[in-house]
């Protein structure tokens, strides 16, 4: 018998019982969308307030050092007797002939190519020197940023965990000491000591400069880290203890919170209790320090690389100053307020990766 004899009834219960076909899920709603678009909505207005910030450092960096009460062409001479037709010769050379405001049209839509015009004084592309300064810059700055980084964070955390202890007094004292030193003056005061030499204390380092010039292969690598010496120590010693005072700021604040007690009262270790949930959550103004500090790596320290005589841009920045060499200085300034800038923008975006509370 071929027919079906499944009951009609049992039929369409079975019917009743399936039901029309499940549709597609709907589109991601609730919480999590609603952070996805505030998150997006943050990382918009910052990525604009660094497009406003950079269009206000190119304003600044034409109309300030023209304030420099001095003539460019007058200090090209040297002091040597120039005729009114060459000094106007050079000034049209140079465009400063031109109106302000056709200067400043100028200026700003070539630098917006990259472009930032010939220096004076080394009648080369501003780009050029910059490109060419920027290894010796990003070496010795590189170097410190890691160095103090580092040693300050350690430091800070095990000052602020040790509340009250012979060395956090000690350590907070030095590092309260080195930040209040100006920095230019610490640099002076390690050639005196460690290079010229102070008594039984023998000049062991060299006075500046990045190489001896007379050096190749390894000996050249452990030529260039002999010179590098007294301006690292510089840098780290402020550096350093800038971001231990911060650390151990953002510690000693979190070390009264709820979720601690909590931790040890689960029977945590203290040194667990530590790296694990003290720290992380005290890290964010340690983190935005470090990032400020990371746009100053390509800045540079002028003062510290022009005591050392170092060829970073920050000595090309001094010797541009001392023309003036307009051109030149307004391109390094612009470079240095990016590189902060850029770096600032880059920890805002990564902040809610540190709090989920940032960009809600």
């Amino acid at each position: 018998m071929t027919a079906d004899s499944t009951p009609a009834l049992v039929k369409q219960a079975d019917a009743d019982t399936d039901g029309p076909a499940p549709a597609a899920p709907p589109a991601a709603r609730g919480p999590r969308a609603r952070n996805t678009k505030a998150y997006l909505k943050y990382v918009a207005a910052k990525i604009f307030g660094a497009a406003v910030s950079l269009f206000a450092v190119l304003v600044t960096s034409f109309f300030l050092f023209r304030l420099i009460p001095s003539d460019p062409v007058k200090q090209m001479t040297g002091g040597r007797p120039v005729s009114a037709e060459q000094l106007e010769s050079l000034r049209r050379q140079f465009g400063l002939d031109q109106p302000m405001w056709q200067q400043f049209t100028s200026y700003v839509g070539d630098a917006l190519t990259g472009d930032f015009g010939t220096s004076f004084q080394f009648h080369a592309p501003v780009m050029d020197k910059i490109t060419e300064a920027l290894p010796a810059t990003l070496l010795l700055t590189g170097t410190a940023y890691v160095l103090y980084s580092a040693l300050g964070i350690w430091l800070g955390t095990r000052t602020a965990w040790r509340n009250g202890s012979k060395s956090d007094r000690f350590n907070t004292a030095l590092a309260l000491t080195l930040y209040s030193v100006p920095s230019f003056w610490l640099g002076l005061l390690l050639i005196i000591v460690f290079s010229v030499g102070v008594g039984p204390i023998p000049g062991m380092f060299p006075t500046g400069g990045l190489e001896s010039g007379n050096e190749s292969g390894f000996a050249y690598v452990l030529d260039v880290a002999h010179h590098m010496v007294l301006p690292v120590i510089t840098l780290v010693a402020v550096g350093y203890a800038q971001t231990l005072l911060v650390m151990r700021s953002s510690l000693l604040d979190e070390m009264g919170s709820d979720y601690l007690t909590t931790a040890r009262a689960k029977g945590l270790r203290d040194d667990t209790v530590r790296r694990r949930h003290a720290v992380p959550n005290a890290m964010l103004p340690t983190f935005t320090l470090m990032f400020v500090n990371l746009g100053q790596v390509v800045a540079g320290q002028i003062l510290v690389e022009t005591v050392f005589s170092w060829p970073g841009l920050g000595g090309l920045f001094y010797q541009g100053l001392s023309v003036p060499d307009l051109p030149l200085v307004q391109g390094l300034f612009f470079v240095f307020a990016t590189a902060v800038i850029l770096a600032n923008t880059l920890a805002d975006l990564l902040y809610p990766l540190l709090d989920p509370r940032v960009g809600r």
